[in-house]
C-alpha cells in the first residue's frame, strides 16, 4: 500500500518494499566511476533538516521540535528510498525511545518506524495507546490500518478505517475501505467506487490525489485495465516524479506490459534505493544491456549484507532477485515463505505465487490456494501464474 502524504507529514505511513537496504561498501572498477551522488547541501530540504537538527542539539529534550525533525526525515526516507533516514529520526526521538509512555507524538512516529522494519506488534502496540489516550488521532487509526493490512488482519483494519468517519476527509475514508475491499473479494468494484470518489472530490489536495492516484493505478492493473492503470500513474507522476514507491510501482507496470525500455532511462540515476536497483536490473536485463550483470552484481552484495546483518526485511524483494535475475526458484520461494510469514499485501502474495509456480513448491501452493480461499482475491497481473499453479479463487 502506497503511504498516505497529505500536507508535509500528516500520515506518513512506510510501504516497508519502499525503504531498501544499504549496500555494501563497494570498490569500483573503474576511478572514473560515479558511485553515489551526495546531497548538495545547497538543496532546500538539506538545508532545512541542517537548521532543525542544529536546533534540536541546543534543545535536545524539547519533544515538538524532535518530533518535527523526525517527521522530515521519515518523509524523506520515503522520497529518496534512504533507510538512513530512518535512524535519524530514530536518534531525533532518543530521550524517548525506550519509554513505556512516551508522549503521544513519540508514540505514532515510533510506530511508523517500527513499522518500516517489520516490528508490526511493537507498532500496533505503540499504535494501541495512541488512540486510548486520543480516539480522534487520525494519524493513529490510519496508520493502525496500513499495519493491519499489510499483515493480512482485513477485518481490524476496516474497523480502524471505520474510526476516520467524521475524523478525515471522505476521500481519505472510502479510499482507506476500498483498499482493503480491493483485495478481498470486491476488487472491480472497489476500484470503480474509489474512482468515482475521486472524480467527485475536486477540492483534493495533492498530496490526497497522488497517495489515491497510486492506489486507482494498483487496483487497475489488478482489475485488468491496462489504459486505466497508466492514466492514474500518470496523473500521479504530473505531481511528483520522485517517489521511490511510485516509481517502483510505475517501473512494475510497465516491466508488466514490456515497456522495459521506459525502465530503463527512468531508473538509472536512482539506483540508491534497492527496490529501484531492482526494477533497473529486471529492465537492464529484459531489453539484454551490457549493464545488466554489474546490476545484478551491485544487488548480490546488498542481499548479501543485508543477510549479514540480519536483515529480513527485504525478502520480497530478494525473492524476486532470485526468482527473476538468478535463476534460483528453490531459493526463491523458501525467501517468498518466510515473507509470507510477516506481510501479505498482493506484491508479497504475487511473488508468493511465482515462486510457487517456478519451484513447484507444495508448501508454497497450499499457501497461495490458502489466501485465495480466505480473501477471494481478484488480480489480474498473477491470473496466469495462478492457472500454472492450477488454483483459482
Amino acid at each position: 500500500m502506497p503511504p498516505f502524504r497529505p500536507i508535509r507529514f500528516l500520515f506518513a505511513v512506510l510501504a516497508c518494499c519502499a525503504l531498501p537496504a544499504l549496500a555494501v561498501p563497494y570498490l569500483p572498477k573503474d576511478g572514473r566511476q560515479v558511485v553515489e551522488h551526495l546531497p548538495s547541501r545547497a538543496d532546500p530540504v538539506q538545508r532545512e533538516l541542517l537548521r532543525l537538527r542544529t536546533e534540536l542539539n541546543a534543545a535536545p529534550n524539547n519533544v515538538a521540535l524532535a518530533a518535527t525533525l523526525a517527521q522530515r526525515y521519515i518523509e524523506q526516507a520515503r522520497i529518496d528510498g534512504d533507510p538512513r533516514y530512518l535512524g535519524y529520526a530514530e536518534a531525533a526521538l532518543a530521550p524517548w525511545w525506550k519509554l513505556a509512555q512516551p508522549p503521544e507524538q513519540v508514540l505514532v512516529l515510533r510506530a511508523t518506524l517500527r513499522q518500516s522494519t517489520h516490528q508490526f506488534p511493537a507498532a500496533l502496540a505503540d499504535l494501541d495507546q495512541a488512540v486510548k489516550r486520543d480516539s480522534g488521532n487520525v494519524q493513529a487509526w490510519i496508520t493502525r490500518a496500513t499495519v493491519q493490512m499489510i499483515t493480512g488482519d482485513f477485518t481490524a483494519a476496516k474497523a480502524s478505517c471505520m474510526r476516520l468517519y467524521s475524523r478525515a476527509p471522505q476521500l481519505v475514508v472510502q479510499t482507506c475501505l476500498s483498499n482493503i475491499a480491493n483485495v478481498t473479494g470486491q476488487g472491480p468494484a472497489s476500484y470503480r467506487q474509489l474512482a468515482a470518489s475521486l472524480a467527485a472530490q475536486r477540492d483534493a489536495t495533492p498530496a490526497i490525489r497522488i497517495w489515491v492516484s497510486t492506489l486507482l493505478a494498483e487496483m487497475a492493473a489488478r482489475a485488468g485495465d491496462v489504459p486505466g492503470a497508466e492514466s492514474y500513474y500518470k496523473a500521479a507522476l504530473a505531481f511528483d516524479q520522485s517517489d521511490s514507491y511510485l516509481l517502483a510501482a510505475w517501473s512494475d507496470f510497465l516491466l508488466d506490459q514490456g515497456r522495459a525500455a521506459e525502465v530503463v532511462p527512468l531508473l538509472k540515476d536512482k539506483t540508491r534505493a534497492d527496490a529501484l536497483l531492482l526494477r533497473y536490473a529486471l529492465a537492464l536485463q529484459a531489453v539484454r544491456s551490457p549493464l545488466a550483470g554489474a546490476q545484478v552484481e551491485a544487488l548480490r552484495a546488498r542481499f548479501d549484507a543485508a543477510m549479514l546483518r540480519g536483515d529480513t526485511v527485504h525478502q520480497r524483494e530478494q525473492a524476486r532477485y532470485a526468482l527473476a535475475l538468478r535463476n534460483q526458484p528453490a531459493q526463491a520461494v523458501q525467501l517468498a515463505k518466510l515473507n509470507w510469514a510477516v506481510q501479505k499485501e498482493a506484491a508479497d502474495f504475487r511473488i508468493l505465487a511465482e515462486t510457487a509456480a517456478a519451484s513447484g513448491d507444495a508448501e508454497a501452493r497450499k499457501l497461495v490456494a490458502d489466501w485465495l480461499n480466505k480473501t477471494g482475491l481478484q488480480d489480474q497481473t498473477v491470473a496466469s501464474t495462478l492457472r500454472r499453479l492450477k488454483v483459482a479463487p
